[in-house]
């Protein structure tokens, strides 16, 4: 298979989040300095590709924002919003999932584990995957040329990798294969998106990093 265009879909770097906390959509979760350091790692490994970059999208959130940074000025592009590659809603936000006080031990917290399926506490497995394909679709269809970088987030990274793999989209959140800054590459076939590759630039600051919350 001979790769030529592709488009890359960037996690954004470790988050600031002293208090562990399910962060989910909430406003104020910005990158810590490890963060940037990884984020700078993603932007240049992007760079030493040697691809032609010719829009960079990134998620409304914070986080995905500050990630961008490094990787519009590397690649020379200005950030596009894109709020359908933002973080999916979710029940548990602002709380603690591991440890004293996790929200997993408050009964009144149940039923929204009734269904981990769907998933019951909160946005879709299908809808996520669903929006962060179409939105992978139109800018891919507004380029005729060059490589396209999306920043966004791991359970909506994760949605697109097993979607596209054929592979039921409910899991064990434990197992995702997207790491803070990691880079999933795809391009397109037929009309279909292919994944093309995976990468962890920032792999070896991975053991300093904290990286909470999924559920």
């Amino acid at each position: 298979m001979v790769v030529a265009r592709q488009l890359h879909l960037v996690r954004h770097g470790e988050v600031h989040n002293p208090e562990r906390v399910l962060y989910g959509r909430l406003p104020g979760y910005g990158l810590s300095e490890l963060g940037r350091t990884m984020a700078a790692a993603a932007a240049d490994d992007l760079a030493a590709r040697g691809s032609y970059y010719v829009a960079l999208y990134v998620s409304p959130l914070q986080r995905a924002r500050e990630s961008a940074e490094p990787v519009a000025v590397a690649l020379g592009l200005a950030a596009q919003v894109e709020s359908r590659i933002v973080e999916p809603s979710n029940h548990f936000e602002g709380k603690r999932m591991r440890g004293k006080g996790s929200a997993l031990t408050d009964p009144r917290n149940w039923p929204f584990l009734l269904n981990p399926l769907r998933p019951s506490w909160g946005e879709s497995y299908r809808s996520i995957a669903d929006r962060m394909i179409a939105a992978m679709n139109a800018a891919w269809d507004a380029e005729d040329d060059g490589d396209i970088v999306m920043v966004s987030h791991q359970l909506p990274i994760w949605m697109v990798h097993r979607a596209l793999a054929g592979q039921r989209l409910w899991h064990d959140p434990r197992t995702r294969r997207c790491g803070l800054s990691s880079v999933t590459s795809f391009s397109r076939f037929g009309g279909t998106f292919v994944e093309t590759g995976y990468a962890e630039p920032a792999a070896t600051l991975a053991s300093s990093a904290t990286d909470v919350g999924a559920v």
